[in-house]
């Protein structure tokens, strides 16, 4: 869209403050579709989730693409952003519910390894289709969305289930096969289906391929137990599972991706091929970064990648705010100020996406207890679609009204109080299998103490019979 509205512009006659709403309603729009795919994904799997979210992506694409005014427009964003909804709510939940503790961190981060790799994708495509007349070119760059949704459909069917869902289910022989399939060892795999069995409270002592569950298994007061009546822990989790999502998109990344030719405009590229060549550049630096961060996440931990990408973004902000002053108040162009510019566009989302960008999913995913895992993934998407949608919808407004400089001084404020929240409430997740992880949630300043309790005693439970699964759960660690 960041290219496409250039050209939309230009053919359907639209305002600055149509432009806006175009540009951030489809975030506004994905609310219906990660409120909704919490409870799909419990009622028919995450993987039919999956295919219902491509279909969806299919039509949206198909309907922008044969638009013929600002209306009809708005009813294919309406649609696509359902399928946004569906699709940031269940990648990270499946991925990571599929996926071994040693590799999490990788396998999580994919999602947005992709997502860049869409945004790069689009920008060359706007480079290409741009060539086309005016009322052709948006068209194409809009509508061709609908043919990687054609390949998620299908390509998803030959995937498994969720192991976990299998489990909510009571079908245990088939949640088996597929953990056998996606462990390391078949010794990891028995040991990931008793914390499964476990977490889901299902007896150990069941052993049968199907067996009955109980009905709060299939989510039945989750909702309850997330926001009225929630445990420490719970109460920890939830914070720490919106307030990442709240930060990652408050600290102004979808101001720069959509905005990119714009904040490039401002910096002194006037033609519209510089343009997008230029946000082309910035695809690219995603994509590079992201690809990067996937290989580091378990291998140096969620927390250093975390902190250390929070506090470059802070630094290139409000380096990017300092040089778009400079040229705004100067009457004349200033090589070095538009070279700064640039470089720190650049800087900002390599940062981004080398820390904030994977983690807030990585992290979102991998910390709710099972029985809470879809409508809490499903919250921490609503409050990032909302989040995107305001800064998305006022960005324009806000730089007229404050200056383009002043707008990105604003987004580093925010950034330095994320990188305080970040500091003092989120634990390390690294290596903790997904039934563990309540152990590290419930003090809100004392996590570190509790990380280091939980360390001790799957080491002496390992070391003193050989036979415990080493498993924590909330309310029964106890020192002596």
């Amino acid at each position: 869209m960041s290219g496409a509205i250039i050209y939309i512009q230009e053919d359907l006659k639209i305002n600055d403050v149509q432009k806006e709403i175009l540009m951030g309603i489809l975030n506004v729009y994905s609310l219906v579709g990660s409120c909704a795919a919490g409870r799909t994904s419990d009622w028919v799997g995450r993987r039919y989730t999956i295919v219902l979210a491509g279909a969806i992506f299919f039509l949206g694409a198909l309907l922008m693409g044969f638009a013929t005014s600002y209306a009809f427009l708005m009813v294919g964003r309406f649609v696509a952003g359902i399928g946004v909804g569906y699709a940031l709510m269940i990648a990270p939940v499946y991925t990571a519910e599929v996926s071994p503790a040693s590799s999490r961190g990788f396998l999580t981060s994919f999602p947005e390894v992709f997502i860049n790799g869409g945004i790069l994708l689009g920008y060359v495509s706007n480079y290409a289709f741009s060539k086309l007349p005016t009322d052709l070119g948006w068209r194409f760059m809009l509508g061709v969305g609908a043919i990687p949704s054609v390949f998620l459909a299908v390509g998803v069917l030959a995937m498994p289930e969720s192991p976990r869902w299998l489990v909510m289910q009571g079908r245990l022989g088939e949640a088996k096969k597929v953990l056998d399939k996606t462990s390391d060892s078949i010794e990891e795999a028995q040991l990931r289906l008793s914390e499964i069995k476990e977490a889901a409270g299902i007896p150990q002592v069941c052993t049968d391929d199907v067996v009955k569950v109980q009905k709060r298994s299939h989510g039945e007061g989750v909702w309850k137990e997330l926001l009225l009546y929630p445990t420490p822990a719970v109460r920890h989790v939830l914070i720490c599972g919106i307030g990442i999502h709240f930060f990652q998109q408050a600290s102004g990344i979808d101001a720069v991706v959509l905005y990119s030719p714009t904040i490039f405009e401002k910096a002194g590229i006037t033609s519209s091929d510089g343009k997008l060549l230029a946000t082309v550049a910035v695809g690219f630096v995603k994509t590079i970064t992201i690809l990067i961060a996937t290989f580091l996440l378990d291998r140096i931990g969620r927390r250093p990648l975390l902190l250390s990408s929070i506090i470059g973004m802070v630094a290139s902000l409000t380096t990017l705010g300092f040089s778009l002053t400079i040229i705004d108040h100067s009457h004349e162009k200033i090589p070095w100020a538009i070279g700064l510019c640039i470089t720190m566009v650049l800087a900002y989302v390599a940062l981004f996406s080398i820390g904030m960008g994977p983690i807030t999913w990585v992290y979102s995913s991998e910390i709710f207890p099972l029985r809470l895992r879809a409508q809490g993934a499903s919250m921490g998407v609503a409050v990032n679609r909302v989040t995107s949608g305001v800064i998305s919808m006022t960005f324009i407004s806000l730089y007229k009204a404050i200056s383009i400089g002043g707008a990105f001084f604003l987004f580093a404020g925010v950034a330095m109080v994320a990188t305080l929240f970040f500091y003092m409430f989120y634990p390390e997740t690294q290596g903790k299998t997904l039934e563990e992880m309540e152990g590290l949630f419930g003090k809100f300043f004392g996590w570190r103490e509790e990380a280091k309790k939980l360390k001790m005693k799957k080491t002496m439970k390992v070391s003193g019979d050989g036979t415990s699964n080493g498993q924590i759960q909330l309310g029964n660690t106890t020192t002596k």
